[in-house]
């Protein structure tokens, strides 16, 4: 399998833009119209995100080692959509067509065949994945909302509670359906640690054209239900046994994964004593977006935390003012310790840039890996994802 290839004839592929995946739905739809009504009713969000998705993981095959637990908790997590085996060829099938087509001269025998043995390779891990969790997880949880908590114009805090309990580890992210949306789905991580009634706190920030994220600000109630898929998500996770410091760098409700770290610090520093050092800096555009300030405030009377709220635009501030990333690497040393940075693409390549510009060690800074503003990063997102982001 010539990866090189591969590679080549993706970026070759892109070139032709929103052709792509008008021509991929136009023959997937066609050859198999019994899947239309896994998508969302408007495709507008939908947009490009299966094709490019699916371009990117099966190019980036030789990372397989990589990324293989990611690529399984996808196969889990695509059960929500009831997706079986014969349907990953329906969509390898369309992936392969579309490319022949886009790709003329350059779509030769070889790549044809390197191209079905890439997709083969990924598909089959997924639905390998997806099988064996039918033995232990269900296909997708329904949630009831117990409350939700407007804590400014457009975040609001909702906990939510599963009708079984799902097991994930602080840092992940799970899919969210809500009934005034269906088929569209965003994902939010719960930022709380693991707790014995099961319940899950979901920070939510109501963005410009965001459906779900609107609607979970401002329409969703108490005792509705919601519908959450399968854990997924490595980079912002943490061994259990790690002692290295930490520096946390989040933008609004980027703090939610974050703060689920913290509150299982926490357990474990009032259980045993002992914590890594943790300083986090949380970042607004005015103060009252600082959501969870006093909660913060508040902890940083354990010895272990260090907290810094900054302000972007509201030049009356009294404390740190300017983009978190810069204020976080400003005139600082963090060699030795692990960074966390979550928040929207910008804010996360402008932090992530600033953290190599003082030496950070790439592999000492955890992001997630979606697609950035700056940048196609290689992204392994939910091929049937909306077009929220937070």
């Amino acid at each position: 399998m010539d990866t090189d290839a591969l590679k080549h004839t993706w970026a070759l592929a892109e070139k032709a833009g929103d052709e792509v995946p008008l021509w991929f739905y136009g023959h997937l739809f066609l050859e198999h119209p019994e899947l239309r009504e896994m998508f969302p009713v408007s495709m507008a969000t939908q947009r490009d995100r299966l094709v490019s998705a699916l371009g990117r993981i099966v190019s980036d095959v030789d990372r397989l080692d990589e990324v293989t637990g990611f690529i399984q908790q996808l196969g889990r997590d695509h059960r929500r959509f009831q997706v079986m085996a014969d349907h990953y060829g329906a969509v390898g099938a369309s992936l392969l067509a579309t490319l022949e087509h886009f790709l003329g001269a350059e779509w030769t025998p070889q790549v044809a065949a390197d191209w079905a043995a890439a997709y083969g390779v990924i598909a089959t891990a997924m639905v390998q994945a997806a099988e064996e969790s039918e033995d232990y997880q269900p296909a997708s949880w329904d949630g009831e909302v117990l409350s939700v908590d407007r804590r400014t114009l457009d975040v609001a805090v909702l906990q939510v509670r599963p009708n079984q309990r799902m097991e994930y580890v602080a840092g992940q992210s799970v899919a969210v359906e809500i009934p005034q949306h269906p088929r569209l789905w965003r994902y939010l991580s719960p930022a709380n640690a693991p707790r014995r009634n099961g319940t899950l706190e979901l920070h939510v920030q109501r963005v410009p054209g965001g459906q779900v994220s609107a609607a979970l600000v401002t329409s969703v109630k108490p005792g509705q239900t919601l519908r959450l898929g399968a854990p997924i998500g490595e980079t912002l996770t943490l061994p259990v046994d790690n002692e290295r410091p930490l520096l946390m760098i989040a933008g609004s409700t980027g703090l939610a994964p974050l703060r689920a770290h913290l509150e299982r610090i926490d357990h474990e520093w009032q259980r045993s004593g002992t914590a890594p050092q943790v300083h986090l800096f949380h970042g607004v555009r005015h103060p009252w977006n600082l959501y969870e300030h006093e909660l913060l405030t508040q902890l940083t009377a354990r010895p272990w935390f260090d907290y810094t709220p900054v302000v972007s635009d509201d030049p009356t501030f009294p404390g740190s003012r300017g983009l978190v990333g810069e204020v976080a690497t400003d005139g600082r040393d963090w060699q030795g310790r692990i960074a966390l940075v979550c928040g929207s693409p910008e804010m996360v390549d402008h932090t992530v840039e600033r953290l190599e510009a003082l030496g950070l060690p790439t592999a000492d800074i955890r992001y997630e890996q979606f697609a950035t503003a700056k940048e196609q990063r290689p992204t392994f997102p939910d091929i049937n994802e909306s077009g929220d982001q937070s």
